[in-house]
């Protein structure tokens, strides 16, 4: 069993395709098809079968070699990451995925200080919606990744950083303001700007779901699945909107905008630093969650 062998047959098992693959790989699609044919053989079982001219299906025993397969690469990365920290070499890649809103308003000086502490790590950020990070977090391909606790399956690993609350977002000198505490019956009264019907957004469904147990009709004026594209709207009186925030200071800065808190129906939620369990983590990568945590503790 050859290593270009197992690496052939993980990318072609993750991605689905021996096209893609293939570009993954910067390998050509028939040596490609003739490394995982020649591990096949070398196993004496059928890892992929073929359906039609497009489509791959993992067999049992394929699923079994994929787990293995994973595992051998993962370890062989940590390996290398362990080598250099023998070394004293502080190089390594750090992948962090987390959705728009996280990066924009509490990211950009914690990766500026990380970059300035480890210059040779390759530092990359991708923008992502959070049921795009938790699949990104399961398929090993991110380091780290920052969701709602709410929206975190079970059986990862995950620490809390912010705490998120819920609120009513309205336009400075809203009638709303002088309701205490706001009631659902009032809010309705007002036209709604909401996330797109069928969204993962976990508040959401909330928001659904209690306007429909106390039998509340409502108009949606506006499908926004951005905070801050909703907070423009809003602003500028075409409605209200349900929003969690971390730090609403820090949008409400120079903007005619107010919240109202919202906990007395939702409880509150937390932003994680989530990874996969039970996975070694190398100097840098234990630096970058070491920071991110000492943050927390240093904001409460």
């Amino acid at each position: 069993m050859e290593w270009q062998q197992i690496i052939g047959f993980y990318h072609v098992a993750r991605l689905g395709s021996f096209t893609r693959a293939a570009e993954a790989t910067f390998r050509t699609q028939p040596a490609l098809s003739q490394q995982v044919s020649a591990l096949e053989k070398e196993l004496g079982c059928i890892l992929i079968e073929r359906i039609g001219r497009q489509k791959l299906r993992l067999t049992e025993a394929g699923m079994e070699f994929f787990k293995y397969a994973e595992e051998v690469l993962n370890k062989y990365d940590s390996f290398l990451e362990d080598l250099q920290d023998l070394q004293g070499v502080r190089k390594g890649t750090l992948t962090v995925a987390a959705p728009f809103t996280t990066l924009y308003h509490l990211f950009p000086r914690i990766f500026l200080e990380y970059a300035g502490k480890f210059p040779e790590v390759q530092i990359t950020i991708l923008d992502r919606p959070q049921k795009t990070v938790i699949d990104l977090i399961k398929a090993g391909e991110i380091d780290f990744g920052f969701v709602l606790e709410s929206m975190l399956p079970a059986g990862f690993a995950s620490w809390r950083w912010k705490k998120v609350s819920s609120v009513l977002m309205v336009p400075s000198g809203h009638p709303l303001l002088a309701e205490k505490p706001v009631t659902l019956d009032s809010v309705v009264q007002h036209p709604l700007i909401l996330p797109p019907r069928g969204s993962l957004h976990s508040r959401f469904s909330e928001v659904e779901e209690l306007l429909q147990k106390q039998g509340l009709s409502y108009r949606v004026i506006m499908e926004s699945s951005n905070v801050e594209l909703s907070s423009l709207y809003v602003e500028m009186g075409l409605g209200v909107s349900f929003a969690t925030v971390v730090n609403r200071a820090s949008i409400l800065k120079g903007r005619k905008i107010e919240f109202i808190p919202l906990d007395h129906y939702f409880k509150d939620d937390y932003v994680v630093v989530s990874g996969r369990k039970n996975r070694r983590l190398s100097s840098p990568k234990s630096e970058f969650l070491n920071m991110i945590l000492k943050k927390r503790i240093m904001e409460t």
